[in-house]
Protein backbone atom coordinates (compact mmCIF):
# COMPACT_ATOMS: atom_id res chain seq x y z
CA UNK A 1 0.00 0.00 0.00
CA UNK A 2 1.28 3.45 -0.84
CA UNK A 3 1.59 5.91 2.00
CA UNK A 4 -1.61 7.73 2.97
CA UNK A 5 -1.40 11.48 2.37
CA UNK A 6 -1.56 13.95 5.23
CA UNK A 7 -4.94 15.58 5.75
CA UNK A 8 -5.02 18.95 3.94
CA UNK A 9 -4.59 22.16 5.96
CA UNK A 10 -7.96 23.37 4.73
CA UNK A 11 -9.57 20.52 6.65
CA UNK A 12 -7.35 20.45 9.72
CA UNK A 13 -6.79 24.14 10.46
CA UNK A 14 -10.38 25.22 10.98
CA UNK A 15 -11.23 26.37 14.48
CA UNK A 16 -13.99 23.83 15.02
CA UNK A 17 -11.51 21.01 14.47
CA UNK A 18 -8.62 22.64 16.32
CA UNK A 19 -11.03 23.16 19.20
CA UNK A 20 -11.77 19.42 19.23
CA UNK A 21 -8.24 18.08 19.62
CA UNK A 22 -7.46 15.53 22.33
CA UNK A 23 -4.22 14.63 24.07
CA UNK A 24 -2.14 11.99 22.31
CA UNK A 25 1.14 10.15 22.76
CA UNK A 26 2.81 13.18 21.12
CA UNK A 27 1.47 15.56 23.78
CA UNK A 28 4.15 17.31 25.80
CA UNK A 29 3.22 15.81 29.18
CA UNK A 30 3.52 12.27 27.88
CA UNK A 31 6.80 13.07 26.13
CA UNK A 32 8.16 14.40 29.43
CA UNK A 33 7.27 11.28 31.41
CA UNK A 34 8.61 8.95 28.69
CA UNK A 35 11.89 10.86 28.76
CA UNK A 36 12.04 10.79 32.56
CA UNK A 37 11.41 7.05 32.63
CA UNK A 38 13.95 6.33 29.88
CA UNK A 39 16.55 8.55 31.56
CA UNK A 40 16.00 6.98 34.98
CA UNK A 41 15.19 10.34 36.56
CA UNK A 42 15.08 10.46 40.36
CA UNK A 43 12.67 12.80 42.14
CA UNK A 44 13.17 13.46 45.85
CA UNK A 45 11.49 15.68 48.39
CA UNK A 46 14.47 17.57 49.79
CA UNK A 47 12.61 19.82 52.22
CA UNK A 48 9.09 20.03 53.63
CA UNK A 49 8.84 22.72 56.29
CA UNK A 50 5.08 23.32 56.38
CA UNK A 51 3.35 24.16 59.66
CA UNK A 52 -0.10 23.14 60.93
CA UNK A 53 -1.69 26.14 59.24
CA UNK A 54 -0.32 25.02 55.90
CA UNK A 55 2.33 27.72 55.67
CA UNK A 56 5.95 27.12 54.72
CA UNK A 57 8.31 25.98 52.00
CA UNK A 58 9.08 22.67 50.27
CA UNK A 59 11.72 21.56 47.76
CA UNK A 60 11.29 18.82 45.15
CA UNK A 61 14.42 17.88 43.22
CA UNK A 62 14.30 16.17 39.81
CA UNK A 63 17.67 14.63 38.99
CA UNK A 64 18.22 13.74 35.34
CA UNK A 65 21.18 12.14 33.57
CA UNK A 66 23.12 15.41 33.30
CA UNK A 67 21.57 18.01 35.61
CA UNK A 68 18.90 18.61 38.21
CA UNK A 69 15.96 20.95 38.64
CA UNK A 70 14.23 21.90 41.88
CA UNK A 71 10.66 23.04 42.43
CA UNK A 72 10.62 25.61 45.22
CA UNK A 73 7.07 25.62 46.61
CA UNK A 74 5.67 28.20 49.02
CA UNK A 75 2.45 27.32 50.85
CA UNK A 76 0.23 30.11 52.16
CA UNK A 77 -2.77 30.41 54.49
CA UNK A 78 -5.06 32.34 52.14
CA UNK A 79 -8.36 33.74 53.42
CA UNK A 80 -11.27 32.56 51.22
CA UNK A 81 -12.20 36.12 50.23
CA UNK A 82 -8.79 36.58 48.59
CA UNK A 83 -8.98 33.40 46.50
CA UNK A 84 -9.45 34.23 42.81
CA UNK A 85 -8.46 32.65 39.50
CA UNK A 86 -8.32 36.02 37.77
CA UNK A 87 -4.99 37.32 36.51
CA UNK A 88 -5.49 40.45 38.63
CA UNK A 89 -5.34 38.39 41.86
CA UNK A 90 -2.58 39.34 44.29
CA UNK A 91 -2.52 36.30 46.61
CA UNK A 92 -2.72 32.52 46.16
CA UNK A 93 -2.78 29.33 48.18
CA UNK A 94 0.61 28.31 46.80
CA UNK A 95 3.33 29.84 44.65
CA UNK A 96 6.21 28.14 42.87
CA UNK A 97 9.39 28.53 40.89
CA UNK A 98 11.50 25.93 39.10
CA UNK A 99 15.15 26.44 40.05
CA UNK A 100 17.95 25.46 37.70
CA UNK A 101 19.93 23.07 39.89
CA UNK A 102 19.87 22.90 43.69
CA UNK A 103 19.14 26.17 45.54
CA UNK A 104 21.20 27.31 48.50
CA UNK A 105 19.57 28.82 51.59
CA UNK A 106 20.35 32.30 50.26
CA UNK A 107 18.43 31.45 47.09
CA UNK A 108 15.44 30.22 49.10
CA UNK A 109 15.45 33.39 51.20
CA UNK A 110 15.58 35.55 48.06
CA UNK A 111 12.80 33.60 46.41
CA UNK A 112 10.63 33.79 49.55
CA UNK A 113 10.67 37.57 49.17
CA UNK A 114 9.65 37.49 45.51
CA UNK A 115 7.85 34.34 44.33
CA UNK A 116 4.76 34.81 46.56
CA UNK A 117 4.34 38.25 44.96
CA UNK A 118 4.30 36.81 41.41
CA UNK A 119 4.08 39.81 38.99
CA UNK A 120 4.99 42.22 41.78
CA UNK A 121 8.23 40.32 42.44
CA UNK A 122 11.27 39.42 40.38
CA UNK A 123 13.31 36.29 39.93
CA UNK A 124 16.64 35.67 38.19
CA UNK A 125 18.20 33.58 35.42
CA UNK A 126 18.63 30.83 38.03
CA UNK A 127 14.87 30.33 37.85
CA UNK A 128 13.19 28.79 34.82
CA UNK A 129 9.49 29.22 35.57
CA UNK A 130 7.16 30.97 37.99
CA UNK A 131 3.65 29.78 38.83
CA UNK A 132 0.83 29.91 41.35
CA UNK A 133 -2.17 27.79 42.32
CA UNK A 134 -5.37 27.90 44.35
CA UNK A 135 -7.18 25.14 46.18
CA UNK A 136 -10.38 23.69 44.81
CA UNK A 137 -12.93 24.99 47.28
CA UNK A 138 -15.25 22.08 46.42
CA UNK A 139 -12.79 19.31 47.16
CA UNK A 140 -9.91 20.40 49.40
CA UNK A 141 -11.79 20.48 52.69
CA UNK A 142 -13.62 17.25 51.91
CA UNK A 143 -10.38 15.37 51.31
CA UNK A 144 -8.61 16.79 54.37
CA UNK A 145 -11.59 15.99 56.59
CA UNK A 146 -11.97 12.43 55.32
CA UNK A 147 -8.28 11.59 55.63
CA UNK A 148 -8.10 13.16 59.09
CA UNK A 149 -11.04 10.99 60.20
CA UNK A 150 -9.31 7.87 58.92
CA UNK A 151 -11.18 7.09 55.70
CA UNK A 152 -10.90 7.82 52.01
CA UNK A 153 -12.69 10.71 50.27
CA UNK A 154 -15.76 10.01 48.18
CA UNK A 155 -14.68 8.72 44.76
CA UNK A 156 -17.59 10.42 43.00
CA UNK A 157 -16.64 13.78 44.45
CA UNK A 158 -13.04 13.22 43.34
CA UNK A 159 -14.22 12.36 39.82
CA UNK A 160 -16.44 15.45 39.67
CA UNK A 161 -13.48 17.80 40.20
CA UNK A 162 -10.32 15.79 39.51
CA UNK A 163 -7.80 18.06 41.23
CA UNK A 164 -7.05 19.63 44.60
CA UNK A 165 -5.35 22.74 43.24
CA UNK A 166 -5.47 24.51 39.92
CA UNK A 167 -2.80 26.80 38.57
CA UNK A 168 -3.81 30.22 37.32
CA UNK A 169 -0.52 30.83 35.49
CA UNK A 170 2.66 28.94 34.70
CA UNK A 171 5.15 31.47 33.39
CA UNK A 172 8.41 30.70 31.62
CA UNK A 173 10.72 32.04 28.91
CA UNK A 174 11.94 35.19 30.60
CA UNK A 175 8.77 36.14 32.45
CA UNK A 176 9.41 38.18 35.64
CA UNK A 177 13.17 37.92 35.10
CA UNK A 178 13.31 34.13 34.74
CA UNK A 179 15.76 32.60 32.30
CA UNK A 180 14.86 32.91 28.64
CA UNK A 181 14.28 29.74 26.64
CA UNK A 182 17.64 30.25 24.99
CA UNK A 183 19.31 29.24 28.26
CA UNK A 184 17.84 25.73 28.16
CA UNK A 185 16.81 24.98 24.56
CA UNK A 186 20.02 23.06 23.75
CA UNK A 187 19.61 20.70 26.69
CA UNK A 188 18.27 17.30 25.57
CA UNK A 189 15.59 17.26 28.25
CA UNK A 190 14.36 20.72 27.23
CA UNK A 191 14.47 20.37 23.47
CA UNK A 192 10.73 19.78 23.10
CA UNK A 193 8.21 22.58 23.59
CA UNK A 194 7.25 23.59 27.13
CA UNK A 195 9.18 20.82 28.86
CA UNK A 196 10.25 23.18 31.65
CA UNK A 197 6.65 24.20 32.29
CA UNK A 198 5.42 20.59 32.16
CA UNK A 199 8.09 19.53 34.66
CA UNK A 200 7.05 22.36 36.96
CA UNK A 201 3.42 21.22 36.87
CA UNK A 202 4.34 17.57 37.43
CA UNK A 203 6.38 18.46 40.53
CA UNK A 204 3.59 20.77 41.69
CA UNK A 205 1.25 17.76 41.66
CA UNK A 206 3.70 15.89 43.90
CA UNK A 207 3.73 18.79 46.34
CA UNK A 208 -0.06 19.23 46.41
CA UNK A 209 -0.69 15.57 47.21
CA UNK A 210 1.91 15.66 49.99
CA UNK A 211 0.39 18.87 51.33
CA UNK A 212 -3.16 17.56 51.59
CA UNK A 213 -1.97 14.48 53.49
CA UNK A 214 0.16 16.70 55.75
CA UNK A 215 -2.86 18.89 56.54
CA UNK A 216 -4.90 15.81 57.46
CA UNK A 217 -2.16 14.59 59.84
CA UNK A 218 -1.86 18.07 61.34
CA UNK A 219 -5.58 18.08 62.06
CA UNK A 220 -5.70 14.61 63.59
CA UNK A 221 -2.34 12.88 64.04
CA UNK A 222 -3.80 9.78 65.67
CA UNK A 223 -6.48 8.94 63.08
CA UNK A 224 -5.24 10.37 59.79
CA UNK A 225 -4.55 8.04 56.88
CA UNK A 226 -2.82 8.64 53.52
CA UNK A 227 -4.71 8.53 50.25
CA UNK A 228 -5.23 5.14 48.66
CA UNK A 229 -2.60 4.90 45.86
CA UNK A 230 -5.19 4.20 43.18
CA UNK A 231 -7.37 7.10 44.23
CA UNK A 232 -4.31 9.34 44.60
CA UNK A 233 -3.54 8.96 40.90
CA UNK A 234 -7.03 10.19 40.04
CA UNK A 235 -5.95 13.67 41.12
CA UNK A 236 -4.31 15.89 38.54
CA UNK A 237 -3.47 19.57 38.62
CA UNK A 238 -6.19 21.87 37.43
CA UNK A 239 -5.66 25.01 35.43
CA UNK A 240 -7.71 28.06 34.62
CA UNK A 241 -6.73 29.58 31.29
CA UNK A 242 -8.14 32.65 29.60
CA UNK A 243 -7.50 34.95 26.68
CA UNK A 244 -3.87 35.50 27.62
CA UNK A 245 -3.04 32.16 26.03
CA UNK A 246 -5.12 32.52 22.86
CA UNK A 247 -2.89 34.70 20.60
CA UNK A 248 0.01 32.26 20.94
CA UNK A 249 -1.18 30.20 17.99
CA UNK A 250 -1.16 33.22 15.66
CA UNK A 251 2.04 34.71 17.05
CA UNK A 252 4.00 31.45 16.68
CA UNK A 253 3.02 30.11 13.25
CA UNK A 254 6.06 27.87 12.71
CA UNK A 255 5.62 26.26 16.11
CA UNK A 256 1.93 25.71 15.40
CA UNK A 257 2.82 24.17 12.06
CA UNK A 258 5.26 21.77 13.67
CA UNK A 259 2.79 20.67 16.33
CA UNK A 260 0.01 19.98 13.84
CA UNK A 261 2.26 18.61 11.08
CA UNK A 262 3.80 16.15 13.57
CA UNK A 263 0.37 14.89 14.57
CA UNK A 264 -0.78 14.65 10.96
CA UNK A 265 2.37 12.78 9.96
CA UNK A 266 1.82 10.32 12.80
CA UNK A 267 -1.78 9.79 11.70
CA UNK A 268 -0.73 9.21 8.08
CA UNK A 269 1.87 6.65 9.18
CA UNK A 270 -0.71 4.68 11.16
CA UNK A 271 -3.31 4.89 8.41
CA UNK A 272 -0.67 3.45 6.05
CA UNK A 273 -0.30 0.28 8.13
CA UNK A 274 -1.39 -2.62 5.93
CA UNK A 275 -2.22 -5.21 8.59
CA UNK A 276 -2.73 -4.78 12.32
CA UNK A 277 -1.05 -7.31 14.60
CA UNK A 278 -3.19 -8.91 17.28
CA UNK A 279 -1.24 -7.07 20.00
CA UNK A 280 -1.92 -3.73 18.29
CA UNK A 281 -5.63 -4.45 18.06
CA UNK A 282 -5.64 -5.37 21.76
CA UNK A 283 -4.05 -2.05 22.68
CA UNK A 284 -6.50 -0.13 20.52
CA UNK A 285 -9.51 -1.87 22.04
CA UNK A 286 -8.16 -1.25 25.54
CA UNK A 287 -7.62 2.46 24.90
CA UNK A 288 -11.07 2.76 23.37
CA UNK A 289 -12.68 1.27 26.47
CA UNK A 290 -10.68 3.64 28.62
CA UNK A 291 -11.58 6.61 26.39
CA UNK A 292 -15.23 5.69 26.91
CA UNK A 293 -14.71 5.85 30.66
CA UNK A 294 -12.82 9.13 30.29
CA UNK A 295 -15.73 10.64 28.38
CA UNK A 296 -18.15 9.42 31.05
CA UNK A 297 -16.02 11.06 33.78
CA UNK A 298 -15.65 14.32 31.82
CA UNK A 299 -17.92 16.98 33.37
CA UNK A 300 -18.78 20.44 32.07
CA UNK A 301 -21.27 23.18 32.85
CA UNK A 302 -20.97 24.96 29.49
CA UNK A 303 -23.86 24.27 27.07
CA UNK A 304 -21.56 23.99 24.06
CA UNK A 305 -19.27 21.48 25.77
CA UNK A 306 -22.20 19.53 27.18
CA UNK A 307 -23.47 19.12 23.61
CA UNK A 308 -20.03 18.09 22.38
CA UNK A 309 -19.70 15.56 25.18
CA UNK A 310 -23.02 14.06 24.18
CA UNK A 311 -21.74 13.66 20.64
CA UNK A 312 -18.41 12.24 21.85
CA UNK A 313 -20.03 9.61 24.05
CA UNK A 314 -22.34 8.55 21.22
CA UNK A 315 -19.38 8.52 18.81
CA UNK A 316 -17.32 6.25 21.05
CA UNK A 317 -20.23 3.85 21.44
CA UNK A 318 -20.62 3.82 17.66
CA UNK A 319 -16.90 3.19 17.24
CA UNK A 320 -17.02 0.26 19.65
CA UNK A 321 -19.98 -1.18 17.75
CA UNK A 322 -18.12 -0.72 14.48
CA UNK A 323 -15.30 -2.94 15.75
CA UNK A 324 -17.63 -5.91 16.08
CA UNK A 325 -16.55 -8.24 13.31
CA UNK A 326 -14.19 -5.62 11.87
CA UNK A 327 -11.47 -6.98 9.58
CA UNK A 328 -8.11 -5.75 10.86
CA UNK A 329 -6.16 -7.57 8.16
CA UNK A 330 -6.73 -5.16 5.27
CA UNK A 331 -5.61 -1.53 5.75
CA UNK A 332 -7.68 -1.39 8.97
CA UNK A 333 -6.84 2.02 10.34
CA UNK A 334 -7.32 3.91 7.09
CA UNK A 335 -10.68 2.22 6.58
CA UNK A 336 -11.71 3.00 10.15
CA UNK A 337 -10.70 6.62 9.82
CA UNK A 338 -12.55 7.03 6.50
CA UNK A 339 -15.67 5.56 8.10
CA UNK A 340 -15.35 8.05 10.97
CA UNK A 341 -15.28 11.05 8.63
CA UNK A 342 -18.85 10.22 7.63
CA UNK A 343 -20.14 8.60 10.82
CA UNK A 344 -18.72 10.67 13.70
CA UNK A 345 -18.75 14.28 14.82
CA UNK A 346 -15.56 16.33 14.57
CA UNK A 347 -15.04 15.76 18.30
CA UNK A 348 -15.28 12.01 17.79
CA UNK A 349 -13.05 12.05 14.72
CA UNK A 350 -10.25 13.78 16.59
CA UNK A 351 -10.61 11.41 19.54
CA UNK A 352 -10.18 8.56 17.07
CA UNK A 353 -7.03 10.21 15.67
CA UNK A 354 -5.48 10.14 19.15
CA UNK A 355 -6.59 6.56 19.75
CA UNK A 356 -5.09 5.37 16.47
CA UNK A 357 -1.63 6.45 17.63
CA UNK A 358 -1.79 4.49 20.89
CA UNK A 359 -0.59 1.06 19.64
CA UNK A 360 2.20 2.52 17.53
CA UNK A 361 4.82 4.11 19.76
CA UNK A 362 7.66 2.59 17.75
CA UNK A 363 6.15 4.03 14.57
CA UNK A 364 5.39 7.59 15.70
CA UNK A 365 7.30 8.53 18.86
CA UNK A 366 10.40 9.53 16.90
CA UNK A 367 8.38 12.43 15.46
CA UNK A 368 8.56 14.28 18.79
CA UNK A 369 11.95 15.62 17.68
CA UNK A 370 10.19 17.82 15.13
CA UNK A 371 7.90 19.65 17.58
CA UNK A 372 10.35 22.46 18.38
CA UNK A 373 11.01 25.33 15.98
CA UNK A 374 13.65 27.90 15.11
CA UNK A 375 11.16 30.67 14.53
CA UNK A 376 13.69 33.43 13.92
CA UNK A 377 15.08 31.61 10.90
CA UNK A 378 11.66 31.66 9.21
CA UNK A 379 10.93 35.38 9.59
CA UNK A 380 12.97 36.76 6.71
CA UNK A 381 10.90 38.24 3.87
CA UNK A 382 11.86 37.27 0.33
CA UNK A 383 11.95 40.74 -1.17
CA UNK A 384 12.91 39.44 -4.60
CA UNK A 385 9.60 37.62 -5.01
CA UNK A 386 7.38 39.14 -7.69
CA UNK A 387 3.88 40.47 -7.18
CA UNK A 388 2.61 37.72 -9.49
CA UNK A 389 4.12 34.99 -7.31
CA UNK A 390 2.78 36.54 -4.13
CA UNK A 391 -0.71 36.72 -5.62
CA UNK A 392 -0.44 33.03 -6.45
CA UNK A 393 0.44 32.21 -2.83
CA UNK A 394 -2.44 34.28 -1.48
CA UNK A 395 -4.88 32.49 -3.76
CA UNK A 396 -3.47 29.09 -2.81
CA UNK A 397 -3.35 29.55 0.97
CA UNK A 398 -5.87 32.31 1.72
CA UNK A 399 -8.64 31.58 -0.74
CA UNK A 400 -10.91 31.06 2.26
CA UNK A 401 -10.18 34.63 3.39
CA UNK A 402 -10.75 36.10 -0.07
CA UNK A 403 -14.23 34.53 -0.03
CA UNK A 404 -15.25 36.49 3.10
CA UNK A 405 -17.12 39.79 2.68
CA UNK A 406 -15.01 41.91 4.97
CA UNK A 407 -17.37 44.87 4.67
CA UNK A 408 -19.92 43.04 6.82
CA UNK A 409 -19.92 44.02 10.49
CA UNK A 410 -20.09 40.41 11.66
CA UNK A 411 -16.90 39.63 9.73
CA UNK A 412 -14.95 42.22 11.75
CA UNK A 413 -17.01 42.27 14.93
CA UNK A 414 -14.07 41.67 17.29
CA UNK A 415 -10.68 43.28 17.86
CA UNK A 416 -7.73 41.92 19.84
CA UNK A 417 -5.84 44.38 22.01
CA UNK A 418 -3.56 44.42 25.07
CA UNK A 419 -4.92 45.67 28.39
CA UNK A 420 -2.98 48.55 29.90
CA UNK A 421 -3.41 47.28 33.46
CA UNK A 422 -2.06 43.72 33.12
CA UNK A 423 -0.43 43.78 29.67
CA UNK A 424 -2.58 40.75 28.82
CA UNK A 425 -4.41 40.06 25.53
CA UNK A 426 -8.08 40.99 25.49
CA UNK A 427 -10.89 40.65 22.96
CA UNK A 428 -13.31 43.51 22.51
CA UNK A 429 -16.29 44.40 20.36
CA UNK A 430 -15.00 46.61 17.57
CA UNK A 431 -18.21 48.55 16.99
CA UNK A 432 -19.12 48.95 20.66
CA UNK A 433 -15.79 49.87 22.27
CA UNK A 434 -13.14 52.49 21.33
CA UNK A 435 -10.41 49.88 20.76
CA UNK A 436 -9.78 49.81 17.01
CA UNK A 437 -6.67 51.98 17.18
CA UNK A 438 -5.11 49.59 19.70
CA UNK A 439 -5.79 46.46 17.65
CA UNK A 440 -3.13 43.74 17.51
CA UNK A 441 -2.29 41.99 14.21
CA UNK A 442 -4.24 38.83 15.02
CA UNK A 443 -6.53 38.73 11.97
CA UNK A 444 -4.37 37.20 9.22
CA UNK A 445 -7.34 36.42 7.00
CA UNK A 446 -8.54 40.00 6.89
CA UNK A 447 -5.00 41.27 6.41
CA UNK A 448 -4.35 38.83 3.55
CA UNK A 449 -7.51 40.04 1.83
CA UNK A 450 -6.38 43.65 2.27
CA UNK A 451 -2.98 42.77 0.83
CA UNK A 452 -4.66 41.15 -2.18
CA UNK A 453 -6.67 44.32 -2.78
CA UNK A 454 -3.58 46.52 -2.75
CA UNK A 455 -1.72 44.12 -5.05
CA UNK A 456 -4.51 44.40 -7.57
CA UNK A 457 -3.39 46.54 -10.47
CA UNK A 458 0.30 46.34 -9.58
CA UNK A 459 2.80 45.34 -12.24
CA UNK A 460 3.05 41.53 -11.91
CA UNK A 461 6.82 41.71 -12.30
CA UNK A 462 7.25 44.29 -9.50
CA UNK A 463 9.36 42.98 -6.64
CA UNK A 464 7.83 42.65 -3.19
CA UNK A 465 10.66 44.78 -1.83
CA UNK A 466 9.53 47.65 -4.08
CA UNK A 467 5.88 47.05 -3.24
CA UNK A 468 6.58 47.19 0.50
CA UNK A 469 8.47 50.45 0.09
CA UNK A 470 5.16 52.12 -0.69
CA UNK A 471 3.00 49.77 1.43
CA UNK A 472 5.00 49.04 4.61
CA UNK A 473 1.76 48.29 6.50
CA UNK A 474 1.69 44.92 4.72
CA UNK A 475 5.08 43.66 5.88
CA UNK A 476 3.66 41.39 8.56
CA UNK A 477 1.16 39.68 6.28
CA UNK A 478 3.62 39.34 3.39
CA UNK A 479 5.89 37.51 5.82
CA UNK A 480 3.01 35.20 6.83
CA UNK A 481 1.96 34.44 3.26
CA UNK A 482 5.49 33.44 2.33
CA UNK A 483 5.88 31.47 5.54
CA UNK A 484 2.65 29.49 5.09
CA UNK A 485 3.86 28.39 1.67
CA UNK A 486 6.73 26.60 3.45
CA UNK A 487 4.80 25.59 6.59
CA UNK A 488 1.30 24.58 5.46
CA UNK A 489 -0.16 24.10 8.94
CA UNK A 490 1.07 27.47 10.22
CA UNK A 491 -2.20 29.35 9.75
CA UNK A 492 -5.62 29.04 11.32
CA UNK A 493 -7.83 28.98 8.23
CA UNK A 494 -10.73 30.74 9.86
CA UNK A 495 -11.85 34.28 10.64
CA UNK A 496 -10.27 35.10 14.00
CA UNK A 497 -12.29 38.31 14.51
CA UNK A 498 -15.74 37.11 13.46
CA UNK A 499 -18.77 37.66 15.66
CA UNK A 500 -19.30 33.89 16.06
CA UNK A 501 -15.62 33.04 16.72
CA UNK A 502 -14.99 31.05 19.92
CA UNK A 503 -11.65 31.89 21.60
CA UNK A 504 -11.89 28.70 23.65
CA UNK A 505 -11.19 26.77 20.44
CA UNK A 506 -7.75 28.43 20.33
CA UNK A 507 -7.18 27.55 23.98
CA UNK A 508 -8.15 23.92 23.60
CA UNK A 509 -5.87 23.43 20.62
CA UNK A 510 -2.81 24.54 22.54
CA UNK A 511 -3.78 22.81 25.78
CA UNK A 512 -4.47 19.51 24.00
CA UNK A 513 -0.96 19.69 22.55
CA UNK A 514 0.24 20.09 26.14
CA UNK A 515 -1.67 16.94 27.09
CA UNK A 516 -4.53 18.52 29.05
CA UNK A 517 -7.84 16.71 29.53
CA UNK A 518 -11.39 17.36 30.70
CA UNK A 519 -11.83 20.76 29.08
CA UNK A 520 -14.58 22.67 30.87
CA UNK A 521 -15.28 26.08 29.31
CA UNK A 522 -16.60 28.60 31.80
CA UNK A 523 -17.50 31.04 29.01
CA UNK A 524 -16.42 31.49 25.41
CA UNK A 525 -13.19 33.07 26.71
CA UNK A 526 -11.78 30.89 29.48
CA UNK A 527 -11.59 27.22 30.29
CA UNK A 528 -10.66 24.89 33.13
CA UNK A 529 -8.64 21.76 32.43
CA UNK A 530 -6.84 18.92 34.16
CA UNK A 531 -3.13 18.11 33.79
CA UNK A 532 -1.32 14.86 34.65
CA UNK A 533 -4.50 13.20 35.90
CA UNK A 534 -3.85 9.45 36.29
CA UNK A 535 -0.10 10.01 35.82
CA UNK A 536 2.29 7.87 37.87
CA UNK A 537 3.98 9.49 40.83
CA UNK A 538 7.81 9.39 40.97
CA UNK A 539 8.17 5.99 42.71
CA UNK A 540 5.84 4.47 40.09
CA UNK A 541 7.57 5.87 37.00
CA UNK A 542 9.98 2.96 36.35
CA UNK A 543 7.14 0.43 36.31
CA UNK A 544 4.50 2.45 34.43
CA UNK A 545 4.07 2.50 30.67
CA UNK A 546 2.79 5.29 28.47
CA UNK A 547 -0.88 4.41 28.86
CA UNK A 548 -1.57 6.54 31.94
CA UNK A 549 -3.45 9.34 30.17
CA UNK A 550 -6.56 7.17 29.92
CA UNK A 551 -8.20 6.06 33.19
CA UNK A 552 -8.29 2.40 34.05
CA UNK A 553 -11.54 0.60 33.36
CA UNK A 554 -13.13 -0.97 36.41
CA UNK A 555 -13.53 -4.76 36.13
Amino acid sequence: MSAVALRPPGQVMQLERLGSLHQSRLSFMRILLRRMRAGNWRIKRRLFEIDKAGVGVALYEAQGPERSYTLVAFAHDLPPEKRSDRVIAKAWDATFTLFDGAPEQADIDRLAQNVPLQEAGRVSVSELSVSRANRSVRLWEHVVTCLAQGHQPDAEKVAAVGYLMRTTAVYGSGKLGAADRGVTEDRPECHGPFQIEMLSVYLTRCFVMDLVEHMARARSPDTAVPLDPGLRRRFGIGNSTGLGLAPFLVNHPVLLNNWIATRETALARVRSVETAAASEVTVFRDRLDRAIRNAADWRSEHPMQIERLGHLRADLDALKARLEGFDFAIHPWDRLYRWAEDALSVEGQEQLVSLLLEPYGELVDDLEGGLAADEAAARRIDGAMSVADLRRLIKAHYGWALAIDWTQRDAQARAWYVSEEKLEPRLGERFEEPIAEYEQPLAPGRDAAALARDLHGCDPSLSIADFLTSHPEHRHIVRRVQLVDRYPYAEIRDNTIAAHMMPIDWLRCKLACFGATHFDPRSDRWVRINMFQNAPFPPELPDTGDDWAYPEVKP
